[in-house]
């Protein structure tokens, strides 16, 4: 498996006030292990909920409903290269591997080895060399990536307004005009809201493709705007 050593973590979470991710909305994910199978393709994900990894620790519905829309969008990423940001439990960068992708799962330091855990318990030896595991430090260390992704992923990673910054020039630098970006989000708060309806519209071509059936979590797809030689 090939691993990235030199990459800073991912934003530490600020002493401000967390819009979304509250003990109480995770006190009852503490499982050790839970399976999912989309697109023929078996998943046994590990959560290490009693660790210090924080929100990075758990399944959340936001990384559940993106590989249930790749699923169902048939996507084949055989040949593709792939990020995922927040990669948490690896859950999205995993199945992306696992349809084809070399893929690169990026998160803070202290949560690479849970990564690195789930994609060895998933990812066949013989497609490993095609997945990294790396940290990567929004708006600080993002230049030291390339610019060549075909998909950016990210399920739930917008839930502090400290990111609403540091995400847009990640995302500008990592991408292409051929990129297409994935942001699946549980709209916990009008500010999230604002980020994908407003901010991100700023800097991105941004179209709603998918909600869940109450409108809790929705995926955003965005692209590159077009800007004409000269100007």
């Amino acid at each position: 498996m090939a691993l990235q050593q030199d990459g800073n973590a991912s934003p530490e979470e600020p002493n401000t006030t967390n819009t979304s991710l509250a003990a109480d909305d995770y006190s009852d994910c503490e499982q050790p292990e839970t399976c999912f199978e989309f697109s023929g393709h078996r998943l046994k994900i590990t959560q290490h909920s009693k660790t210090l990894f924080g929100v990075s620790a758990f399944i959340w519905d936001a990384g559940i409903f993106l590989c249930k829309y790749i699923e169902k969008q048939n996507m084949d990423f055989t040949g593709k290269k792939v990020i995922e940001l927040g990669s948490g439990t690896g859950l999205v960068g995993i199945f992306a591997g696992l349809l084809g992708a070399n893929v690169t799962l990026t998160d803070r330091w202290h949560v690479l080895d849970q990564i690195k855990s789930n994609v060895f318990a998933n990812i066949p030896a013989s497609a490993l060399d095609r997945c990294k595991v790396c940290a990567l430090l929004w708006g600080t260390d993002h230049t030291h990536f390339p610019s060549d992704y075909d998909f950016i992923f990210g399920s739930d990673i917008v839930y502090n307004k400290d990111f609403y910054t540091l995400l847009p020039k990640t995302l500008e630098h990592l991408s292409n005009a051929g990129t297409e970006i994935y942001l699946a989000s549980a709209m916990r708060s009008q500010k999230i809201v604002y980020f994908h309806e407003v901010t991100l519209p700023q800097y991105f071509k941004c179209d709603l493709v998918c909600n869940d059936e109450n409108r809790l979590i929705s995926i955003y797809r965005l692209t590159k705007k077009y800007t004409e030689p000269g100007k």
